[in-house]
């Protein structure tokens, strides 16, 4: 069987091209190299078979092209590394937040001859929001150096991510060679939750550690005035009153309590998932309510010398360890995100009233979306043991039922006023519920709960 020739000239050639050792692919012709042997080839024939010496003339420019392009062959294929950018939030230097745009940086490496051009092809996970709408981007790498595309998205969503690998195409040899297209690595990203602007001006109703700045109920060195008494051996020179020094004759001195730091516990209650995510802009889901307002809470009080502690209820029953300061807030970012909904294997509420988890000093914040009857007996326990207890509302106002007939609306309406009935009853056995809405939303919880703790029992 004979074979055509331009085809017999296509498969030596891939032959010819085809690095040796291995069985990764190399480089192979394109039609336009098959063009020009064709041409070239075609011509000398017909200049040997008419004896026309022009036709040699004119296959010279094609076989000497063809030729000197094919000497400026590159050694190997292309190296592809992938990275990402690092993230400019200042809340967590070096990582990324969502809503952050996440910048991939692709670097094609040349070993050799340049490449007239490369080829960028990347894939659209749904976590990210493409920016520039281009799934392929391209530009030349020049001989032994390296070119570097720059993939943009906006993250849509806290949480633990993997980019997908991108593949490279690139042509050299002015366009006579292509190589098979190269995959990268894949890139795993960490996406924290972005943190739900909070402040809250009231203090802790129990401050009970060493140093701090909130308002305890002992007396000590401080800025909070709890009276004024008569001098004492030891007092401080600048603590006299000298208005009542004067006065009543005998020195007196201003009398204050003392600041110090307290505990802080946040039970997020991930029984239940509710709610659709649409991302940073959109409505958010039960979990996202709850892991940024975890994240802004936690990020207020450990920026004010605080203790925090976080606990699961439902989901895998985890605990992270009580801790203070900047390092510990980055370890409870990296533990929400770690965080899903539903039930374990275990029964949630096991060990979590152990005395080492939860001290009776401690503020106990529960993020809850009130949809199960253990969350509200949860919290009914805690009341009753005594401890401080502040619910928060994590249920969004789009939640909806999944499915839908002529009676939803009523069923729906009832369930709603039953849920504010169980509010009612929370609060009647001393645990206020607030619904999460960022800076200011625990002020008048904490107010209540602190004027409660000072009441005489």
């Amino acid at each position: 069987m004979r074979i055509p020739l331009p085809e017999l000239l296509r498969v030596r050639l891939r032959d010819r091209l085809r690095p040796s050792g291995g069985d990764s692919p190399g480089w192979s012709p394109t039609p336009a190299l098959r063009r020009a042997l064709v041409v070239t080839l075609a011509l000398l024939v017909a200049a040997v078979l008419t004896g026309r010496a022009d036709l040699v003339v004119l296959a010279t420019p094609f076989a000497v092209g063809t030729s000197a392009a094919l000497l400026r062959r590159p050694r190997g294929l292309p190296v592809v590394g992938v990275s990402a950018a690092e993230g400019a939030d200042p809340a967590v230097a070096g990582d990324l937040v969502e809503g952050a745009d996440l910048h991939v940086l692709v670097d094609v490496r040349a070993r050799g001859a340049a490449f007239d051009v490369a080829l960028v092809q990347r894939e659209q996970p749904p976590w990210l929001r493409d920016r520039t709408r281009a799934r392929t981007h391209a530009g030349a790498v020049p001989a032994d150096a390296g070119t570097r595309f720059t993939l943009t998205g906006q993250l849509a969503r806290w949480g633990r991510y993997v980019v997908p690998p991108v593949r490279v195409r690139a042509a050299a040899c002015d366009g006579l060679l292509t190589c098979a297209p190269v995959t990268s690595d894949s890139l795993a990203v960490r996406v924290f939750p972005r943190t739900e602007p909070f402040a809250a001006d009231e203090a802790m109703p129990n401050a009970a550690g060493l140093v701090g700045v909130h308002r305890s109920r002992r007396f000590g060195e401080g800025g909070e005035l709890a009276g004024i008494r008569q001098f004492a051996p030891g007092d401080r020179l600048r603590r006299i009153d000298w208005r009542a020094s004067l006065r009543t004759g005998e020195l007196h001195v201003a009398q204050t309590l003392s600041d110090r730091d307290a505990e802080l516990v946040l039970v997020l209650d991930v029984l239940h998932e509710a709610g659709r995510s649409e991302g940073i802009d959109g409505a958010p889901s039960v979990l996202d309510t709850t892991v940024r307002a975890a994240a802004g809470i936690a990020q207020h009080y450990l920026g004010r010398g605080d203790r925090v502690r976080l606990l699961e209820y439902g989901g895998r029953n985890r605990a992270l360890r009580v801790g203070s300061g900047r390092r510990h807030f980055v370890a409870a970012l990296e533990w929400l995100l770690a965080i899903r909904a539903g039930e374990g294997p275990h029964d949630p509420s096991a060990g979590i009233f152990a005395r080492q988890i939860l001290p009776q000093q401690a503020l106990l914040v529960v993020l809850t979306p009130l949809l199960d009857h253990r969350s509200v007996a949860l919290l009914a326990r805690l009341a009753r043991s005594g401890r401080t207890v502040l619910a928060v509302d994590t249920l969004p106002d789009s939640a909806r039922p999944d499915r839908e007939n002529p009676w939803t609306p009523v069923a729906f309406g009832l369930w709603r006023l039953e849920r504010r009935n169980t509010v009612a009853q929370l609060l009647e056995h001393g645990v206020p519920t607030v619904t999460w809405a960022g800076a200011g939303s625990l002020d008048q919880a904490l107010r209540d709960v602190s004027r409660r703790a000072a009441a005489p029992r």
